[in-house]
């Protein structure tokens, strides 16, 4: 009796073993692929062949867009390193599921999920008093505003608070003039203008002259939140952040 091997785990299927016969193979999803382009091209009357048809799977799903109308699924990315620049290629299927009803209806309970977790909230909504993790290890961008907002906050020259509380860095746009300096050269290091003894218990010594970026930070979705501390708790900051008083002096001899 003539037997049928199949493999599963390669989608490959043996043909039925005669005598004297060496045993051979076929590839199903090939064989698939060629039934569903005879069909297309029946249909159509498109010619086509095999090769141009990509039978690999569709695995590692990087993003998937949904229209009105698309759905496109980019998937098997692949990265070439080079010593001076990355070559990533990727694949990318776009199907317009509005005509078909498995789709519709599939698509239809993602966006009913979403409406049932659409006021979910994470669980650090809003800085806990006394955090201040996001001044370490972030580097604050400023601009021309917010070193004169600082100067005047100081009553100091632009040139002074510039020189000592801002690392320079030239930008494309020239809109951003540095980054705020740390208190040791490690970007790891808080912020110069951080105050107070420990966490719980830190404030910002110029808040109501920070600078655009660290007033815009939101720490939703933010890993960095120290999430042992309360947020219903009283806190009262400390005095804020003096200059140094050479700086003060070479404010004085500017005005000379």
């Amino acid at each position: 009796m003539a037997t049928c091997m199949v493999d599963a785990s390669r989608g490959l299927r043996a043909l039925p073993r005669e005598p004297g016969r060496m045993q051979e193979t076929i590839d199903l999803v090939a064989h698939a692929a060629m039934r569903d382009l005879r069909s297309f091209t029946r249909r159509t009357g498109q010619p086509t062949t095999i090769d141009l048809l990509d039978t690999s799977p569709m695995e590692h799903v990087q993003e998937i867009e949904i229209t009105e109308e698309h759905i496109t699924v980019t998937y098997n990315q692949k990265t070439t390193f080079k010593y001076n620049v990355n070559e990533i290629t990727h694949k990318e299927w776009s199907y317009k599921y509005n005509e078909d009803p498995e789709f519709v209806k599939a698509i239809g309970v993602v966006i009913e999920l979403s409406r049932k977790h659409l006021r979910d909230i994470p669980d650090n909504v809003a800085c806990p008093p006394g955090c201040a993790e996001c001044c370490s290890g972030y580097e604050p961008f400023v601009s021309r505003a917010d070193v004169q907002r600082i100067a005047d906050h100081f009553g100091m020259s632009y040139e002074d608070t510039l020189a000592q509380y801002v690392v320079a860095r030239d930008s494309a746009d020239g809109f951003v003039v540095g980054y705020l300096r740390k208190i040791e050269d490690d970007i790891a290091s808080q912020c110069v203008f951080l105050k107070g003894s420990g966490s719980g218990r830190h404030f910002c010594g110029i808040y109501e002259a920070r600078p655009h970026d660290c007033g815009a930070f939101t720490p939703i979705g933010c890993e960095d939140v120290d999430a042992s501390l309360r947020h219903n708790r009283k806190f009262e900051p400390g005095s804020p952040f003096k200059p140094k008083p050479h700086a003060v002096v070479a404010k004085r001899k500017l005005r000379r």
